[in-house]
């Protein structure tokens, strides 16, 4: 049974980094929306300086399952986003099957934890391939696509609260996400002349993998200073009880919401914006 008269109906979104976590709900909510869905995924090692495990096959598996449950139609394929070619080849693949491409969202990433001045090139130079080249390397398949056929679209650069200020102990993942807010800003101008809109989202401390709470509280531990720059939630989401203290982290799915949104035609009008995804704590 295939969803019909959302709000992404006959639309299809490509999606990076889709296998769990984020990338995952994102998917999954595009799909309840009415888009067709490109997923990719590594599903596999992406260095030896990052600690946490990387998602599998099986995983993207379930991505797809959750899609077509959902009554829409995934291709699915294990490309890491460092290969610009497998991307491209990808994104062919995606519109000769679904015919146009509408939507991207940047989202795949990594994370790992270290000064900057005592971690290896291989641990820097692995979070600024994959989080901002790769990035890079999203854009230069899809864009041309989207170009072609002359749909328009809109972009969702995934970066984080880590990209609009300094995060000590995370700084080359700071690096790189602060990059993608370069990228995306220029990347509006560039692409809105074909109605592409290009917007980044920053989300802050989502329960995922990635996060590595323990690696996250051992550095802390180490350098109290530096948990001074990572603001704690002040608040939950209003319910009956009210507003309250919180310490839990947001889920992918609250995030999935505004990636909802600005691939919809209800953010018609944004483009070129950095849009926080923290509950406000960025204010603190």
């Amino acid at each position: 049974m295939t969803a019909t008269g959302g709000p992404l109906e006959g639309r299809v979104a490509f999606i990076t980094g889709a296998a769990r976590g984020q990338g995952r709900a994102h998917a999954v909510r595009l799909a309840k929306d009415g888009a067709d869905i490109i997923a990719i995924d590594r599903c596999a090692p992406v260095s030896d300086t990052i600690t946490y495990p990387m998602p599998t096959s099986e995983d993207l598996a379930e991505t797809v399952r959750q899609v077509e449950a959902a009554g829409r139609k995934a291709l699915a394929r294990e490309v890491d986003i460092r290969d610009l070619a497998g991307q491209q080849q990808v994104v062919a693949d995606g519109i000769e099957q679904f015919g146009r491409l509408d939507i991207v969202v940047a989202n795949a990433g990594v994370l790992s934890w270290g000064r900057l001045f005592e971690m290896s090139e291989e641990q820097w130079d692995t979070v600024i391939d994959v989080n901002l080249n790769g990035s890079w390397r999203t854009v230069r398949a899809a864009v041309p696509a989207m170009i072609e056929a002359g749909n328009g679209g809109s972009i969702i650069i995934v970066s984080s609260s880590a990209g609009t200020k300094a995060t000590p102990g995370n700084a080359h993942y700071s690096a790189s996400k602060h990059g993608l807010v370069a990228l995306t800003n220029a990347l509006a101008i560039e692409a809105g002349e074909f109605g592409i809109r290009v917007n980044s989202i920053h989300p802050y401390s989502i329960d995922t993998p990635m996060v590595e709470k323990e690696a996250m509280m051992e550095l802390f531990g180490k350098f109290p200073t530096f948990i001074h720059s990572f603001s704690p939630f002040p608040y939950k989401p209003v319910s009956q009880e009210g507003m309250s203290s919180l310490q839990d982290f947001m889920t992918a799915e609250e995030v999935s919401d505004v990636v909802a949104w600005l691939a919809s035609d209800a953010s018609a009008t944004i483009s070129g914006s950095q849009i926080a995804v923290d509950r406000g704590t960025a204010k603190f």
